[in-house]
């Protein structure tokens, strides 16, 4: 069922006007809302790449200036619905790149395919990403209004339900703004479970791990425009660490490193000298710390911990009228990169949902969305928790390990973390295993379906079936340590 003329005329207010809540926000305006973003951040009206990069200060985003990546998932939604998000991620610079670029010229591998066109993304640096949609939403008809921090919710005097009905919220400046619904994107750290709480309501159940990583990341930049060789596969898994390379726009690039938060003999990263003398161990990232000049120090980034949210708690939803996405809704590693197109498949949700249900019946819209998201989303976050439990777990034995020089393998009985183990090997050993990894990786598609193809999980077993402790080689923990205090 799709909305009636009536409900295409409501106001919906959005939190946080970060990609998940740009998205969100554009995809209801061409429903028909009228949309008003609000954020407590200032900055962002630019139409230069360089300027949003140099100038642009987002204290309320930790995570602003750290690398990021639009998954091929991202691209493929943007592009199908959003194509003028798409022109003018463009026109700032952002470029199409090939996830499986890396990868075509090893032999097992044996080049491009047809239909590998689906792997294909868009990379920005996270300021460019935002403004890039930014300047979309506004011809979109969206009202961006920066420098106003919300404080709390407007509510029904007296809910029939009992149940807290929000309808609208209070700015910093006095301001009430009445909405037909509030949408929470104000990321991981969102103030909607406290604005509940003071208005009545009971808080959403929080799920969080107690611990988790930490990224140190550097920006790098080439002086005549050009790229690193591509990696076979952005992300790699060593002793005590983990790399990511991630491109960017106008000749710039990130390399991250992610260790445990509770790995203290590796906060020496924050050291540039000390991070490139460790990111130069690694063969198959090393010359992406060592193709341009780099244009930041080492960045640090905590607070990583995997964190989930439940707005229905015994079958009630917290509040009626208020719908939290992406990283207000709950996190994942950002290992993998997988934020900002998880919180845009859950704009997509929400304009489904929003579609089939209208605004009308506040408890069973709240219900539906739950539901809904539980079930599309909820399986990739946990799978990711989960992943997270088990590295963790990994380090520790190789921290555990020293003085030894080869360390001791880690094992478990979970068969979903040893037949990522297998499938770490084996992607770079068979053309329709790496093409599996890659849909599930780019979030094209479910582990489920992906495994389900022909003869996938066999040639898995075959080739990586013998993978114990840790698939890539590399670095022992001892190698590692002396980078770090090497003169």
């Amino acid at each position: 069922m799709r909305t009636t003329e009536n409900d295409r005329q409501k106001h919906v207010v959005v939190l946080g006007s970060g990609p998940t809540g740009l998205t969100a926000a554009m995809l209801l305006a061409r429903e028909g809302h009228r949309v008003t973003v609000l954020d407590k951040d200032s900055g962002g009206a630019t139409a230069d790449a360089e300027q949003a990069w140099d100038q642009w200060k987002r204290p309320g985003v930790n995570q602003f200036r750290h690398p990021h990546i639009m998954l091929p998932a991202a691209f493929a939604l943007l592009t199908r619905e959003l194509p003028e998000a798409v022109t003018q991620l463009r026109a700032l610079g952002a470029r199409t790149h090939n996830m499986l670029d890396g990868a075509y010229d090893l032999a097992p591998i044996g080049g491009r395919k047809p239909g590998d066109e689906r792997f294909d993304t868009l990379a920005a640096r996270r300021p460019v990403i935002e403004q890039g949609l930014t300047n979309a939403a506004l011809l979109a008809g969206v009202t961006v209004r920066r420098d106003t921090p919300v404080t709390g919710f407007l509510t029904d005097a007296t809910p029939a339900t009992g149940i807290a009905h929000i309808t609208g919220v209070a700015t910093a400046h006095g301001e009430l703004v009445h909405a037909d619904l509030v949408v929470d994107a104000l990321g991981r750290n969102s103030s909607a479970s406290k604005m509940l709480v003071d208005i009545g309501a009971p808080a959403p159940v929080l799920d969080r791990h107690e611990t988790g990583f930490l990224a140190y990341s550097r920006y790098f930049r080439s002086a005549d425009g050009s790229y690193p060789d591509q990696a076979a596969w952005p992300l790699e898994h060593h002793n005590s660490i983990s790399l990511t390379t991630v491109p960017g726009d106008a000749g710039t690039w990130a390399l991250a490193l992610f260790v445990s938060a509770k790995d203290r003999a590796l906060r020496a990263l924050s050291d540039p000298e000390v991070w490139q003398r460790v990111a130069a161990l690694y063969p198959d990232m090393a010359h992406w710390a060592s193709h341009g000049e780099p244009i930041t120090g080492v960045l640090a980034m905590s607070g990583m911990e995997s964190r989930h949210r439940g707005f229905v708690v015994d079958g009630t939803p917290v509040a009626t009228g208020l719908l939290s996405i992406g990283d207000a809704w709950a996190t994942t590693n950002p290992t993998f990169g997988m934020g900002i197109t998880m919180g845009m498949a859950h704009a997509v949700l929400l304009r489904d949902v929003l579609a089939e249900i209208g605004f009308d019946d506040r408890d069973k819209l709240a219900l539906r969305f739950d539901e809904v998201t539980e079930a599309t989303l909820h399986p990739a976050q946990q799978a990711s928790a989960a992943w997270d439990l088990h590295r963790l777990a990994q380090i520790d034995l190789d921290i555990a390990s020293i003085p030894y020089e080869v360390g001791v393998a880690y094992e478990t009985d979970d068969a979903d973390w040893n037949l990522r183990q297998a499938l770490e090997v084996a992607k770079l050993r068979d053309p329709d295993v790496l093409r599996a990894f890659g849909d599930v990786g780019s979030l094209l598609t479910s582990p489920e379906e992906a495994l389900a193809r022909p003869g996938v999980i066999d040639r898995i077993m075959e080739l990586g079936g013998d993978a114990v402790g840790r698939p890539q080689s590399g670095p022992t923990r001892v190698e590692l340590l002396a980078a770090i205090v090497a003169n």
